[in-house]
């Protein structure tokens, strides 16, 4: 069978390249680039737990190591301290990380992979399709045709493949820009991330209402000024004045020393593709969508393309078309990323209404800002929170056994202790990835005993069993506790983390139901007969 194509060398590109090679699915990912990405201290991202934990499972490298993870949040409004948050268990820090250390990251990853080829100086300039695959030609100094199963651009705003596919891509242009400016110094907050509105003194030129700092490792620090809507021109020497002016602000004297090491613009656009699968031609990342207003961080939800994407692609690279299952990758993921431009749209008016009015006499109205800026910076609530996918076509219908946990269907699973069937202890998202179905005994005891005791007593033979019949391969796991989990609760979850159900006690009719629901319902009878056998 063909390999998947992979269009654009991005993080995203790279993610589904190395999702897919993890689950045996061979990829050639067309980089129109040189092979590798020039430093910018100034071009960071942000990401959630549940995405650097899927970057540090790809990769193997551990990116807290490359990047910070903040200490704590503060909000400011003139000289009054807002909103602070301190991360712990409850709510884990986000990922600082500069982006060429990531691709970096995912480059050297790939590089270990025999499944996959990474064909640099090659830009696309056609795509044609058929029912059995797809043929993309690239031009330069290697330009040749490229055969393949399916393909994914993930090649960014302007994306090659999203023209050829005359897909529209409809939205808002310059929805904020802001001066941007990577530099070594000492700040009051060390480690602490800070959100700045309408700071006390007086700045130069138009009017900066709002600075944001967000430390990086090694006494680097990124800065960005929200600038004023218009085109005017950012000069060097304007940045300069802001870099020292804010410096000196936030230390109340002189400025401090400071090595300036990267300075930019940055503008944010709000657009979402019409269609994100044409065919056997799929859009993910920027490609895809742009957002980014607030605080909101568009990475994350590129990162999320790639992970709901990799296991669809897999398995229908492996058994045979699930056309339902594809479908679902655009139902899922442009329905959750809809959500979130609608809620940065509806509240862009209110934070970017000006300072002046009555809005700002409102009573609470300076906390309430405060309240949804903070939450679209820490990935919460309706701007940040990774979307669910309750509404997802692959949702089960009514299951008898369904019973309620602290993660509600179609949600992210919590990364709880389990115990794999080795008798070996590790984390759930650990296992995640791999392409196999996750079911997960909540069984309060059984993590002071070896396996060995417990494998063949109680209920677990007849649930055994019940995972040895399902429609697809399942790896079962015993958990000692799950958030809002009674004893012998069983969860169904899917390879990209998701919560399918919760079943009380062992269900084998409605755990094959849920199973067979999470894969699209069940796959053509011809295209499975046809399908290449392939062990896992």
């Amino acid at each position: 069978m063909d390999p998947v194509i992979v269009v654009g060398a991005g993080p995203v590109g790279l993610t589904l390249a190395l999702g897919l090679a993890r689950q045996d699915v061979p990829c050639v990912v067309l980089d129109e680039g040189p092979g590798k990405d020039e430093p910018r201290p100034a071009r960071t991202v942000v990401l959630r737990e549940d995405t650097a934990a899927l970057l540090e499972r790809l990769t193997g490298v551990p990116l807290a190591q490359a990047g910070a993870h903040w200490a704590g949040w503060r909000s400011m409004r003139r000289k009054q301290v807002m909103r602070e948050v301190f991360f712990d268990e409850a709510e884990p820090a986000p990922l600082h990380i500069a982006q060429h250390v990531l691709t970096g990251a995912l480059r050297a990853a790939l590089a270990r992979e025999s499944r996959v080829r990474i064909a640099v100086d090659s830009r696309v300039d056609g795509v044609e399709q058929e029912a059995s695959g797809v043929t993309v030609h690239t031009r330069g100094p290697k330009g040749t045709w490229w055969r393949g199963s399916y393909l994914a651009g993930c090649d960014g705003p302007r994306s090659t493949v999203r023209k050829l596919q005359d897909i529209r891509f409809p939205g808002r242009t310059a929805v904020e820009r802001h001066a941007v400016a990577a530099l070594r110094t000492e700040l009051p907050w060390p480690g602490e991330a800070l959100l700045h509105r309408l700071p006390p003194w007086r700045t130069t030129g138009p009017s900066a209402g709002e600075i944001t700092a967000r430390p990086l490792p090694g006494g680097v620090w990124r800065l960005d000024w929200l600038l004023p809507p218009g085109k005017d021109l950012v000069t060097p020497e304007l940045l300069v004045t802001r870099v020292r002016e804010t410096l000196a602000g936030w230390t109340g004297g002189s400025t401090p020393p400071y090595e300036l090491l990267d300075t930019g613009v940055h503008t944010v656009h709000h657009r979402l593709a019409r269609r994100w699968r044409v065919g056997r031609v799929f859009l993910a990342g920027d490609a895809a969508h742009l957002l980014g207003a607030l605080g909101t961080h568009g990475l994350d939800e590129g990162l999320r393309d790639a992970d709901n994407l990799a296991w669809k692609l897999a398995l229908a690279w492996h058994h045979g078309p699930h056309e339902a299952l594809l479908d679902s990758y655009q139902e899922e993921r442009r329905g959750a990323v809809a959500a979130r431009l609608r809620a940065a749209d509806q509240s862009l008016p209110i934070l970017r209404g000006g300072s002046g009015g009555l809005r700002s006499y409102v009573p609470g109205a300076a906390r309430g800002h405060d309240a949804l800026l903070t939450d679209g910076h820490l990935g919460r609530g309706a701007l940040g929170a990774p979307g669910t996918y309750a509404d997802s076509p692959l949702a089960p219908g009514h299951l008898e056994g369904e019973v309620p946990v602290g993660t509600p269907p179609g949600a992210q699973v919590t990364d709880v202790l389990v115990t794999a069937e080795d008798g070996s202890f590790v984390r759930l998202r650990d296992r995640l990835g791999r392409g196999a179905l996750l079911v997960v005994l909540v069984a309060p005891g059984t993590g002071v005993w070896e396996r060995k005791h417990w494998v063949t007593a109680g209920i677990m033979p007849r649930l055994m069993a019940a995972v040895s019949a399902l429609p697809h391969t399942a790896e079962l796991l015993v958990a000692e506790s799950y958030p809002g989990a009674g004893a012998h609760t069983v969860l169904l979850v899917r390879p990209d983390g998701h919560l399918v159900t919760a079943l009380s006690g062992v269900r084998p009719a409605d755990l094959y139901a849920a199973a067979e629901a999470a894969l699209g319902g069940a796959a053509d009878a011809e295209a499975e007969a046809e399908a290449p056998a392939v062990s896992h």
